[in-house]
């Protein structure tokens, strides 16, 4: 894994994200202390959501009304959250 300095990766941000596009980790440090580390992200897909959700009790209808009584008021509210600036 790559180290590199605030400084450093700030001087050098495009190579930095060269080198994690290339699947490289970097840690960045702060005086001598890691405080980040910056890693590939994960490529998601349809199939990682099921698996996620995978064992999960669905929503009962209790729980979809009240999302439909929530949204029901943003859309009937009808006021300008702006109108006074």
């Amino acid at each position: 894994m790559k180290v590199m300095t605030a400084t450093e990766a700030s001087r050098k941000f495009s190579d930095l994200l060269d080198a994690v596009e290339a699947g490289e980790s970097v840690v960045v440090t702060r005086g001598g202390v890691p405080v980040a580390e910056i890693r590939p992200s994960a490529h998601r897909t349809g199939r990682d959501l099921r698996i996620a959700l995978e064992g999960s009790v669905p929503p009962d209808d209790e729980f979809a009304s009240s999302i439909y009584e929530a949204l029901a008021e943003l859309i009937n509210d009808g006021a300008d959250p702006w109108a006074g600036e």
